[in-house]
């Protein structure tokens, strides 16, 4: 009998709580709401390693940053070898296995096809079709992998609630209807002088752009109009009867910090926004319609429950582990997650210990933005983080310390490696070791154009290619 296919969107800065989905006041999915009813939905999922590197390593291979030894955006070299990648063991498995939109980064190591789209800058308009350019390369690919007799696995990274945030009218005004250039809003005006992002940020807005509101809505309409080219997608699945025998996902990689924590319009800091993913799964028959799951559950847990969905066994010991037991409520075979280690190599080399009350950030080295060394936050009383707690509080400082420096000893004595954290020193891409001061790394981190920003997520062409050789 085949087995069944595969098809994720492996969404790249999609924040949960800015869905409609999972309660977001703004109607900003209604498509994937649809969706999400005759599915499963993961209400408190998290991406504990933020970028985009180390989310989708541990996405695609079921395991934790120690596991995948990967931290930092600008991750040096490939994915090692200890681990293996979902598409690799899919292949193993009689899979055809097409990615589209994530060439050249570590962590997509091992599918048979590449396929990429224009997923970054502006058109003529000034706007950016990112999802629609998408649609145009994977559609007629989803259709040559269903004439195919295998089964398949298409992963797809979408980029449109990735900056700069660009979506095509109607999208861009569908919530906002200001005046995004009044000369007494002054909400942008931390950002404007902020040198590092300055002049990118700004390069993508419109020209004398005040409103940080506007720019929040940008995301929101970003959102909405990939949500409407998401269905495009899962229309062409119905058409080609395919339905009752695919597993879809819909996730991402990490969140977005908007005009928060000064960390604006990034996917930087330990925050909430940064860490809170979606994930939503759908495969009829095999999952249950309309379900919501309301246990803590982490990005290295997806591979290890897709496998168990598609009745592939490995002899591979996951650090995550499958979400089936708690969708089918059988509780006791679950380890249940109520706090976790937490990192960050993207503009900051920063970790940390999250359990569901509190929120430790600890600083490895001064970072961008001028931040304390310790920052401290309860989470039911301060649910946005605005109140630093750590000087108030060394009792609880010292506790979640000693709990976070205990995971890592245990990690590090089970993988036989030094937690990646304190090895990646040139995480910033440098030529140089850990800033000396936050000056520093102020003088030293700059985007300067789209195209720079683009450039950070994938490695050298030459080291490019050398790679895709390999796989």
């Amino acid at each position: 009998m085949k087995k069944p296919n595969i098809i994720m969107f492996g969404i790249d800065s999609l924040r949960r709580d800015h869905m409609s989905a999972y309660g977001y006041k703004r109607l900003t999915t209604p498509h994937i709401d649809k969706f999400a009813k005759d599915g499963v939905l993961f209400e408190n999922y998290f991406s504990p390693s933020i970028p985009t590197t180390p989310g989708y390593a541990s996405m695609l291979t079921g395991m934790d940053c120690f596991g995948t030894d990967v931290v930092a955006l600008r991750h040096k070299g490939p994915l090692g070898d200890h681990v293996q990648t979902l598409p690799e063991i899919l292949e193993e498995n009689g899979y055809q296995t097409t990615c589209v939109g994530f060439t050249g980064n570590p962590s997509s190591r091992g599918f048979q096809k590449y396929l990429n789209y224009e997923g970054w800058g502006p058109d003529e308009t000034g706007k950016s079709r990112k999802a629609e350019h998408l649609n145009q390369v994977a559609i007629p690919e989803l259709k040559r992998l269903v004439e195919e007799d295998q089964p398949f696995f298409l992963f797809m990274r979408h980029m449109d609630p990735h900056s700069p945030y660009l979506p095509p009218q109607p999208f861009d005004r569908i919530f906002y209807d200001g005046n995004e250039c009044d000369p007494a809003n002054t909400s942008l005006d931390k950002l404007k002088n902020f040198k590092p992002f300055a002049d990118y940020i700004t390069s993508w807005l419109p020209e004398g752009c005040t409103d940080a509101d506007y720019v929040d809505a940008q995301y929101d309409g970003a959102i909405a109009y990939m949500d409407a080219c998401i269905q495009n997608i899962l229309t062409t699945v119905e058409s080609l009867g395919i339905e009752e025998e695919t597993l879809i996902i819909i996730t991402s990689d990490h969140g977005e910090t908007l005009n928060e924590h000064e960390c604006w319009y990034d996917h930087h800091g330990l925050y909430e926004p940064t860490l809170v993913v979606p994930l939503i799964l759908k495969f009829p028959g095999k999952l249950p319609a309309g379900k919501r799951v309301e246990d803590i559950t982490l990005i290295k847990d997806l591979t290890p429950t897709i496998l168990e969905l598609l009745d592939i066994e490995t002899d591979i010991s996951f650090d995550g582990q499958s979400l089936l037991s708690l969708v089918n409520n059988d509780n006791q075979s679950f380890q249940k997650t109520s706090e976790f280690y937490i990192t960050e190599c993207t503009w900051m080399r920063k970790h940390g210990w999250r359990t569901p009350e509190w929120k430790l950030i600890r600083s490895l080295e001064p970072d961008i933005h001028f931040k304390p060394e310790v920052e401290l936050y309860n989470i039911f009383t301060d649910p946005l983080e605005l109140n630093n707690l750590a000087e108030r509080e060394p009792e609880m400082v010292k506790t979640l310390t000693e709990r976070m420096e205990a995971h890592i000893a245990k990690r590090e004595h089970a993988t036989g490696r030094t937690n990646p954290m304190y090895t990646n020193l040139q995480w910033h891409g440098l030529d140089q070791g850990p800033f000396k001061t936050s000056q520093e790394a102020y003088d030293s981190m700059y985007i300067g154009s789209i195209e720079t920003a683009q450039d950070l997520q994938a490695k050298d062409k030459d080291e490019e290619k050398a790679d895709e050789s390999k796989v």
